[in-house]
């Protein structure tokens, strides 16, 4: 049976580090720079297997990924079925759809929650968003110990810095902003995870209170992990920045300023160089080159109506959501 479909560690040395990502086919070229990134720091005396949690990936994107697999270095594929609790989801989805500015509608940005329910083989595991770039060993970031905590994440450097954000966090979740992280890379403890039912708990929540919410994941892995959570080094979730400090670790291209959308801004050549090589950067350039001014405009003003729905759902007299 092939390596790519099975839990076994072909080097037979050291346990496997399992890295997830979760993408559909409009994604497969940042997951691909992402990818590739990781397997240029990956410790050779190590084995990785990269696991991406898919919607549908088309065969075509499947096969130029799995060109991008190294000697210590997996990538397998698993396409998420409609289960109950998938279903669930998807029809929250589709009616939060409907709220202005919301980048979060996908189904996709939920599947990361799957993982310790569809993977028991594994204890722990690493979580990072498609549009992230290693700078450094993930198995480092594998090997924090997380104590008696669930997972790890970085706080969220969008809530502190902007208002909006801080006051939705205090008063429409009641969780003080101080202590809200970032879920788009993630140290997950799989086997507490699983004793706690999280995935059930957050299903619970969502048919509840059917919340509109600014990013309803995160939102929910806030509240639901509030006191469990261990806060990450920044440096393993480093937003793009023209001073990006020289022991970043990780550099997520969160929200605003995409270089595969706009050109000359910051940490580019970052992305650019771990693009190359993949196969997909004909296909980023021309991406690049058809988001005109116009998409630039619309781009923009989902940014400040995100902004304007997180001051709006500020003035609520009790959280949205609670356990």
């Amino acid at each position: 049976m092939s390596i790519f479909y099975t839990g076994i560690n072909p080097l037979n040395k050291l346990k496997v580090v399992p890295v997830f990502l979760t993408i559909n086919s409009a994604y497969a070229p940042y997951a691909a720079a992402s990818i590739n990134s990781l397997m240029q720091h990956a410790d050779p005396k190590r084995y990785y297997r990269v696991i991406v949690l898919h919607d549908g990936l088309n065969l075509v994107n499947r096969i130029r990924l799995r060109h991008l697999v190294t000697k210590n270095c997996a990538i397998q594929f698993k396409k998420m079925t409609r289960s109950l609790y998938l279903k669930a989801i998807v029809k929250y989805c589709m009616r939060q759809r409907k709220g202005a500015g919301d980048f979060f509608s996908s189904a996709v940005y939920y599947y990361r929650f799957f993982i310790p329910r569809l993977f028991p083989i594994y204890e722990k595991a690493v979580y990072i968003d498609s549009d992230t770039i290693l700078r450094d060993d993930i198995g480092k970031l594998y090997d924090i110990d997380l104590g008696e905590k669930v997972v790890a994440a970085r706080r969220d450097p969008k809530v502190t810095d902007i208002k909006e954000f801080r006051d939705y966090v205090d008063k429409a979740l009641g969780v003080p902003h101080s202590e809200y992280v970032n879920d788009g890379v993630m140290l997950m403890d799989l086997k507490k995870m699983r004793k706690m039912k999280y995935l059930s708990t957050m299903i619970g929540l969502i048919k509840k209170y059917d919340a509109d919410l600014v990013a309803p994941d995160q939102d929910y892995l806030n509240v639901i992990l509030r006191g469990q959570i261990f806060y990450l080094d920044p440096n393993w979730n480093m937003e793009p920045s023209k001073d990006l400090p020289r022991g970043a670790k990780l550099v997520h291209f969160n929200l605003f300023n995409k270089p595969w959308h706009y050109k000359n801004v910051p940490c580019e050549r970052i992305f650019w160089n771990a693009a190359k090589g993949t196969g997909f950067t004909g296909e980023l350039k021309r991406q690049q080159e058809a988001f005109n001014e116009e998409k630039q405009k619309a781009d923009h003003e989902k940014v400040g109506a995100l902004i304007e729905k997180g001051a709006k759902l500020a003035e609520t007299k009790d959280p949205l959501i609670s356990l």
